[in-house]
Formats: structure tokens, C-alpha cells, sequence
């Protein structure tokens, strides 16, 4: 099996750029952006950071063996881990907040999940860690969270203010009198698995007759997903396929046997996956035309 693996021959005379990818749940990483994370993961010029804001504790369980609704927290952490050593991951952190659960559901009103939070806390947060990190590119989700998952719009939302706020000495000053210093990433990116994906998938189930699963049969294709004018950026993966897989195997507990990911044949999906959308939100350099690169202007 071919994976994108890291080569050891870091550039001498620059420090590595850092992309810092910000999402809700464990998973999150893999399945939409995961070939990306890869690609760079592998790329010996830069270092890749991940930050998650929950450990997935409302998700679903596809197998109750693999875990209890009580431990399903600490069984998602572990499969983050894996799925951060696949993707060539080099910092993972987490935000500490409880998943929120999906729209309309009891979870929602926790106080311990992500959307109950503190706004100011969260960007807080998030501000800590580009100012420790240091940044150059930023991604995390589109402003509908690929689905409307209330975790992804609030994540998205968080990140996009911490982007701003990370760069003013005069936001949490604290953070500045405790040595961290005001810093200014030079791109923001929104991404989420584009809709042509999703029509694309379901024409080859078709094609294969295969039944479009219940789970999927509410949802209206051209709602789902970003939309395919707001790719500005596609980032060519199939080479890092292997890598990608690899990390959504990690997430076992999300592997339902009636997803789309899990129905339709590796080599299809290889195929549909091929490119990774990507929304270019802010930046400093410049578009990025052709150039299929989240570092273009950059290098």
C-alpha cells in the first residue's frame, strides 16, 4: 500500500511553515480534509498542527463492542491519535469542550458542550494557540459546517474571530503578559467535502445499483457540502489516498455500514476523492489562482 510518508530532507536554510487546522470532533480531519493533511503532513517544509474542540462524545457507536455511550469520549481520543499518525500530524490539542450533539437534540443544552460555551472563552482559546503555534495557513469549516452541525458552525465561527484576534496586542492581553506574542497568520481557508462529491456518489451507486442509504435520503444534494464555486483551491491527493483511509479506519466507531464511504468500492473512492475543496477566506499574498497549493505565495 502506497501512503504519503514524511521525507527527511527539511529545507536547512528556512523554518518549515505551519498549517493549523481547526475542527469540532474527532473525524472531522479525516474525512473531508484528511488527503490534504496527508499531503502536507509528508511535506518535509512544513509542520502541520490540529486542534479539536471535542473528543465526539454524542456521536454515534457503529458497533456497541467498540464502545459504551459513557466511554465513547476516550475511545474517539484514541482513534484521533491514530488517525494524527497517518496524516502525518505533528501537534495535536484539544479544546476540552463536550460534543454538542446534532441539531435539536437534548446534547445541545449541555453546559459542558462547545455551542453553551463562553464565545469570548473559545476564541481565547483558539487565539492561545496561533499565538504559540505561529501559524501561516489556517483551515477549518465553512460557515454552514458542511451539514449545519451546530459544532462546526460554532467552530468555524470561533476560528475565523481568533484569526482577527490573534493579531491585536490589545485581545487578551494576558496571553501578552504571559509571553505569548500577537501573531498574524497569512491565510484563512473554509473547507468541507463539496457537493460535487455527493452528486458524483450517488450516480456511481446508481450506476452500481446500489440503494442510496436511508441516512442520505432526506438530505437535498445542492444543501450538503460546500458548493463547488467556493472551491477556489483544490488540492490534489490521490496519491495520498491510501494515507487518508488509513486514518478514517482510525475512526471505527464512525464507520456506519450504510455510509456512502463505506458502500461504495476503494478504488471508486479513490477516485471521487481525488481533489480536496478548499474556500480561500483571508489573505495577506494574494489568490491563489492554479496553483493548487494552500502555502501558494508562501514558498
Amino acid at each position: 500500500m502506497e501512503t504519503c510518508c514524511r521525507s527527511t530532507s527539511m529545507s536547512a536554510s528556512r523554518p518549515p511553515l505551519t498549517l493549523m487546522a481547526v475542527f469540532a470532533h474527532p473525524d472531522d480531519e479525516s474525512f473531508g480534509s484528511g488527503g490534504s493533511l496527508a499531503r502536507y503532513g509528508a511535506d518535509p517544509d512544513v509542520r502541520s498542527v490540529l486542534i479539536c474542540a471535542t473528543r465526539g462524545e454524542a456521536g454515534e457507536i457503529s458497533d456497541p463492542a467498540l464502545a459504551s455511550h459513557e466511554e465513547l469520549g476516550k475511545v474517539r481520543e484514541g482513534e484521533l491519535r491514530c488517525a494524527c499518525q497517518h496524516l502525518g500530524i505533528d501537534d495535536l490539542q484539544l479544546l476540552d469542550y463536550r460534543d454538542s450533539g446534532m441539531a435539536g437534540t437534548a446534547q445541545n443544552q449541555d453546559p459542558r458542550s462547545l455551542v453553551m460555551a463562553d464565545t469570548d472563552e473559545v476564541v481565547g482559546k483558539v487565539v492561545a494557540h496561533i499565538r504559540r503555534e505561529h501559524p501561516d495557513v489556517v483551515v477549518t469549516f465553512d460557515e454552514a459546517g458542511g451539514y449545519g452541525h451546530p459544532d462546526h458552525i460554532a467552530i468555524h465561527q470561533h476560528t475565523k474571530a481568533a484569526f482577527a484576534a490573534a493579531a491585536d496586542p490589545k485581545r487578551y492581553p494576558e496571553q501578552i503578559e504571559g509571553g505569548l506574542q500577537p501573531h498574524q497568520a497569512r491565510k484563512l481557508y473554509f473547507t468541507a467535502i463539496p457537493r460535487r462529491f455527493f452528486r458524483a456518489a450517488v450516480e456511481k451507486m446508481g450506476e452500481l445499483g446500489l440503494e442510496v442509504p436511508e441516512r442520505y435520503q432526506h438530505l437535498q444534494i445542492e444543501e450538503v457540502g460546500l458548493p463547488d464555486s467556493a472551491c477556489t483551491t483544490d488540492i490534489y491527493v490521490e496519491d495520498c489516498w491510501d494515507s487518508k483511509q488509513a486514518a478514517i479506519q482510525c475512526h471505527a466507531t464512525q464507520l456506519n455500514p450504510d455510509s456512502i464511504f463505506a458502500m461504495l468500492p476503494p478504488d471508486v473512492m479513490r477516485e471521487l476523492q481525488a481533489w480536496e475543496c478548499f474556500q480561500l477566506a483571508e489573505s495577506q499574498v494574494g489568490e491563489d489562482g492554479d496553483s493548487h497549493d494552500l502555502f501558494a505565495g508562501l514558498r
